[in-house]
């Protein structure tokens, strides 16, 4: 049976969705092998999301955390990384739900839960980031699905549901990501 081929994403950004390399695992093949600056990844398949797979926790500070008119800024995690997805809703959406097939339009800040780092932010850019949530990191995804439209949610995403034990730009091997996403729009 042919392969399904994924969709491009409709606006790439530096690192969320230029790297990658569980994308083409998502739109359903056993493994997919995709080619990154160079270097060339094996990913495994995931299932798509279902609603709120995240662990409701602790995540690191962040100030301006409910001030949705400009990015937030992320701290540093503080005692051991969790493995499991963690999240918190930081604002709570009233608007329509986002489900593991939408597109979703967003700003989002992500950095290392070891230093607080940045590495990639749509704020930086000057405008949001729409994509396909078939075409992210499992933990990303994860995290959205179930969030409404007008909601910003804190995530901490394990290597498993991340980039796994592969370098991604500016992003080191098993490393534990943060994210604050606020959904704008979901289609």
């Amino acid at each position: 049976m042919p392969r399904r081929a994924c969709p491009a994403p409709r606006r790439p950004t530096a690192v969320l969705l230029g790297a990658l390399a569980l994308a083409a695992a998502a739109c359903g093949s056993s493994s997919a092998t995709t080619a990154n600056s160079g270097a060339t990844t094996t990913a495994p398949a995931v299932a798509a999301p279902a609603a709120n797979q995240f662990t409701s926790g602790a995540v690191p500070a962040a100030d301006g955390a409910t001030d949705m008119k400009a990015a937030p800024t992320l701290h540093a995690g503080t005692g051991t990384a969790p493995t499991t997805l963690v999240g918190k809703d930081l604002v709570v959406g009233t608007g329509p739900v986002a489900s593991a097939t939408s597109t979703v339009n967003i700003q989002y800040v992500g950095a290392l839960y070891t230093t607080g780092q940045v590495f990639d932010s749509s704020w930086t850019r000057g405008q949001p980031a729409s994509f396909s949530l078939s075409q992210v990191i499992p933990g990303f995804a994860q995290g959205i699905v179930g969030m409404k439209v007008g909601g910003r949610r804190e995530l901490v995403i394990p290597p498993a549901l991340g980039y796994g034990n592969s370098a991604q730009g500016s992003i080191p091997a098993n490393s534990t990501l943060v994210f604050v996403i606020d959904l704008l729009g979901v289609s």
